[in-house]
């Protein structure tokens, strides 16, 4: 065994972190080979809660878990930590507009951000609690002590969820899908795109001649997903979210094979598809394997998508000046 991986999980009571922790635990994200120490984060109101998930945890009997800490700070809870899992957030209520949560969430992302100062030297960062683009940018600006680039807001389960319809349209395994790139927003101005995506190794659209379908129902389809699951279970997407949070880390652990891509929302740099410098934006993205990444280049987008693309983009620069005072 190696030296323990340190992850935290903020929001660890809840319906994502419950899905989540025991995947970390059992080994599937780091390896049957390397311990994984967890730290709990959740409010005071919900350690207890907490408690019984560790309680759980420990009942599983995993040989990769080395051990559990629960904590009521992000003070604490982020010590030491190589990766923070910033999941937890405070979810849309009846009748607010999403300005309103981007401002109530924006406290939380700032006390998070503070806090990653106290994180080990190598530390990454993902945060799916949304909006989680906004709010991966407030706890960035928050923590200078961090590159930019160790953060990351997850658009995986907007990909999982494109290449799910793709795959039950062409009538394939969803594994066939590959390059679905999603661009901007996890929202529901995200852009799933399909032009450059593929089917075993054919473009979609060879496979899928219904370009009216791709742009109408396949289009509306996975950017109103959540709130079908929501009307249809009751209750917002967990089980798939923790499920993209993992395959989110995995992409970032593992270098990308040549010519293959996926969607993470990063740090605009300004240089790359007239995209803002400094917006947490969506895009086609390549691990090296070494804990850098590199932006996929000179990708060719119809005007449908670049439509599309400058909708969403403007979206966040609207996002962005809503938390203006809270970037310092």
């Amino acid at each position: 065994m190696t030296k323990p991986v340190r992850v935290a999980v903020t929001g660890a009571a809840g319906q994502i972190g419950y899905s989540l922790l025991y995947r970390i635990a059992s080994g599937e994200l780091f390896g049957p080979n390397t311990p994984v120490r967890l730290s709990l984060i959740e409010l005071p109101a919900a350690v207890k809660a907490a408690e019984g998930t560790a309680m759980e945890l420990e009942d599983c009997a995993f040989s990769t878990l080395d051990g559990i800490d629960i904590h009521d700070s992000p003070e604490k809870g982020l010590e030491g930590v190589n990766w923070a899992l910033l999941v937890g957030s405070k979810p849309r209520g009846p009748g607010m507009e999403r300005n309103d949560l981007i401002r109530d969430n924006g406290p939380i992302f700032v006390a998070q951000g503070k806090a990653l100062s106290r994180a080990a030297s190598d530390v990454r960062i993902v945060v799916v609690g949304n909006p989680c683009n906004t709010n991966a940018l407030i706890a960035q600006h928050n923590c200078r002590e961090v590159p930019a680039t160790r953060f990351s807001a997850m658009t995986m389960l907007d990909e999982n969820r494109a290449r799910a319809q793709l795959a039950l349209k062409a009538g394939v395994n969803v594994g066939a899908v590959r390059n679905l790139a999603i661009w901007g927003n996890h929202s529901s101005t995200m852009v799933p795109d399909f032009d450059n995506a593929t089917i075993n190794g054919k473009p979609v659209t060879q496979v899928i001649t219904e370009r009216k379908w791709l742009e109408t129902e396949f289009l509306a389809a996975v950017q109103k997903r959540g709130a079908a699951i929501i009307a249809a279970r009751g209750k917002s997407s967990a089980a798939s979210a923790a499920s993209a949070c993992i395959d989110h880390v995995k992409r970032f652990l593992t270098k990308t094979p040549a010519g293959e891509w996926f969607s993470a929302a990063i740090p605009s740099d300004g240089k790359l598809y007239d995209i803002p410098a400094g917006l947490i934006y969506s895009f086609p993205v390549r691990s090296l394997g070494d804990g850098k990444y590199e932006v996929v280049r000179d990708l060719k987008l119809s005007s449908f998508t670049r439509e599309l693309i400058g909708i969403t983009t403007k979206e966040l620069l609207a996002e962005r000046d809503v938390v203006k005072d809270l970037l310092t």
